[in-house]
């Protein structure tokens, strides 16, 4: 991948529609090689429906305020994951990846009536003992300044990247008991389905589920990442760092464990099985001051 400095960028008029970008990502990833473009995707001045910042909010747990979750950022950028993932360049296809790791950085809080200019790029292809991991980085501004930046880290199988796997270490863990127990309705995957603008049918059909060798629908990864952040509204600043851990997907309906423990740096926290034995998320909040 060219420096950052050296990268071209694709300026868009608008946000990708989602119906249009999902239907490229759908096409099966092109077996071997794994490459992915080398530009960045931009959109300029883009304006938040507060509408559906407020329907995000209720549906993630989040209290309403003027300064919005990072997650809601992440979000917004999502567009540009498929439309980057889907270009004619790229073997790789978002459908069918799975998200293994995201981080995000909030340097300030940002207010909902604020205009962002969002973009993404990709790096980071590596090999991986399944396929090929990559990053796809996402960074918001206001006014040239850098407000929001986020990681997302996915797998994909099927695919070879240069040189030799590099062991990934999993987190730790230790079983307890949880602290609050959140029951999934089975309609959740739809429910979040219309506030984030992911189309991915294994949230919300069975059959579309069944495909990827899931039971039932699976509630999406950034839904529990986002209800567990809401978890812990209040307890630390408003600019943070947030790193998470996809251990496993949750299906739904379903009754699921969380925990929270103070450690000297921020928050860790883990969203788990109802009885704490078995993870489904690990996640650390830090303090960006």
């Amino acid at each position: 991948m060219p420096a950052a400095d050296a990268r071209a960028v694709e300026t868009l008029d608008t946000l990708p529609a989602m119906g249009t970008a999902f239907a490229r990502a759908l096409v099966p990833a092109r077996k071997g090689e794994a490459r992915v473009p080398s530009h960045a995707v931009r959109v300029d001045g883009v304006r938040q429906d507060l509408d559906r910042l407020a329907a995000y909010t209720r549906v993630c747990g989040y209290t309403l305020r003027d300064a919005v979750p990072a997650t809601w950022i992440h979000v917004l950028t999502f567009p540009l994951h498929v439309s980057l993932l889907g270009d004619r360049r790229s073997s790789v296809r978002l459908v069918g990846a799975v998200h293994a790791s995201n981080a995000m950085t909030l340097h300030r809080p940002v207010a909902s009536d604020e205009r962002l200019a969002l973009e993404v790029h990709a790096e980071a292809l590596r090999p991986h003992a399944r396929g090929a991991m990559l990053d796809l980085v996402g960074t918001a501004r206001v006014d040239g300044e850098t407000v929001w930046e986020g990681v997302s880290t996915y797998l994909v199988a099927g695919l070879r990247a240069p040189g030799e796997p590099v062991p990934v270490p999993r987190e730790p863990f230790e079983p307890h008991a949880p602290q609050a127990v959140w029951r999934l309705a089975p309609d959740l995957g739809r429910r979040y389905r219309a506030v984030s603008h992911d189309p991915n049918p294994i949230h919300t059909n069975r059959a579309a589920a069944k495909a990827f060798g899931f039971a039932r629908p699976i509630i999406h990864g950034m839904w529990t990442h986002a209800r567990a952040l809401a978890a812990l509204e209040g307890r630390f600043g408003d600019a943070y760092s947030t790193h998470v851990s996809f251990v496993k997907p949750v299906l739904l309906p379903a009754t699921i464990g969380f925990r929270a423990t103070a450690v000297d740096a921020g928050l860790d926290a883990a969203v788990t099985t109802r009885d704490g034995v078995k993870p489904h998320l690990l996640m650390s909040v830090r303090s960006a001051s």
